[in-house]
């Protein structure tokens, strides 16, 4: 990744307050920095909470640069990773930074389970997208056959259709799944919470007041959807909503709005759930995001600051401003009604 991106054009002075932090100048340029590697917090065990071994930390491991970090992370606080790979999505290549590691269909928890218990994993993550669009193919079952425990806690959802089979209720059940088997689930940000995105401006111009009035509209739909449990973004353009996420993601999402949308120009918002549960579904962007907005013609992307995690970030921030792309997190749409541009 580069080590240095240009500075932000300059611009009329513009700053951002939020109700729980001081006046930002978005115009200032940023330079993005790595935090240092946080040590693994001590979990209370037979020992005591302040114990001084490694930790074993299981992770199961989705698609996408998230795990392999989240799995580097770990390693480098000297920890123990036994991970679990579910098939199709997750990258071999973690295999490099764990202690044990296998790949496993999304169906075999309970074998899942069985492989953490030999390796006296008492806490483990979630890490990386499973692609739902995947598991409903002809062919899922073929590649994530369940075992019976998997069928015994999703029966009402696969078997007898009493239960939705949206994210929180699928994801809440398999931590609950796991922690009744004496695994406990915690948010991977835990043990990297400097990849959560500060409040600011990344890359990029300062939104006008077309853009500031569509991202008004986008940020309370998308938290709508959110509360609905439907998906994380809406892409809209001289308020008009142009695509909205369901369970295709971020990227597709984006794709759409460039089809629809081929004069280009629109805004992406992103943004977590009302009530967000930090251990899954986190919302996530980087050079890939910033790619694909680039190729469907998006201009700017706004995201939560303190609940969206930023992956590679010097490289984001280079690839925004190469491509003109502005990049604003915000932690509340109030934070908006601090911008304000000189006459």
């Amino acid at each position: 990744s580069p080590k240095s991106a240009p500075p932000v054009p300059a611009s009329s002075p513009v700053s951002l307050t939020s109700p729980n932090s001081a006046p930002l100048d978005l115009n200032e340029p940023r330079k993005v920095q790595y935090a240092p590697v946080v040590k693994t917090p001590a979990f209370l065990d037979d020992r005591g909470p302040a114990a001084s071994a490694p930790q074993r930390v299981g992770m199961i491991a989705g698609w996408g640069d998230y795990p392999l970090e989240i799995a580097r992370r770990l390693q480098a606080a000297g920890n123990e990773v036994i991970a679990v790979g579910v098939t199709g999505h997750a990258s071999p290549a973690i295999a490099a930074h764990c202690r044990a590691f296998r790949f496993s269909g999304c169906g075999r928890m309970g074998s899942q389970i069985r492989f953490f218990r030999r390796h006296d994993v008492r806490v483990a993550v979630l890490a990386g997208k499973i692609f739902k669009a995947r598991l409903l193919a002809r062919s899922a079952w073929l590649h994530h056959l369940p075992d019976l425990t998997t069928l015994r806690y999703f029966w009402n959802q696969f078997i007898s259709g009493r239960e939705r089979r949206n994210d929180d209720n699928m994801l809440l059940k398999v931590t609950r799944m796991f922690g009744d088997h004496g695994i406990e689930m915690v948010p991977a940000t835990q043990y990297a919470p400097d990849l959560l995105m500060k409040e600011g401006l990344l890359a990029g111009r300062p939104p006008n007041a077309l853009q500031l009035e569509d991202i008004r509209m986008a940020w309370e739909l998308a938290r709508e959807m959110g509360r609905l449990d439907i998906g994380q973004s809406v892409a809209v353009k001289g308020r008009a909503v142009l695509a909205v996420e369901a369970i295709e993601g971020t990227d597709e999402c984006i794709r759409r709005a460039g089809q629809l949308c081929p004069s280009g120009g629109f805004t992406l918002v992103k943004v977590a759930k009302p009530h967000q549960d930090m251990r899954f579904d986190v919302p996530t962007i980087g050079p890939g995001t910033i790619r694909t907005m680039h190729e469907s013609g998006g201009r700017l992307l706004v995201v939560e600051a303190l609940r969206t995690i930023l992956l590679a970030p010097e490289e984001t921030a280079f690839l925004a401003r190469q491509f003109g792309i502005a990049v604003l997190a915000i932690e509340s749409i109030a934070a908006l009604n601090g911008i304000r541009t000189a006459a």
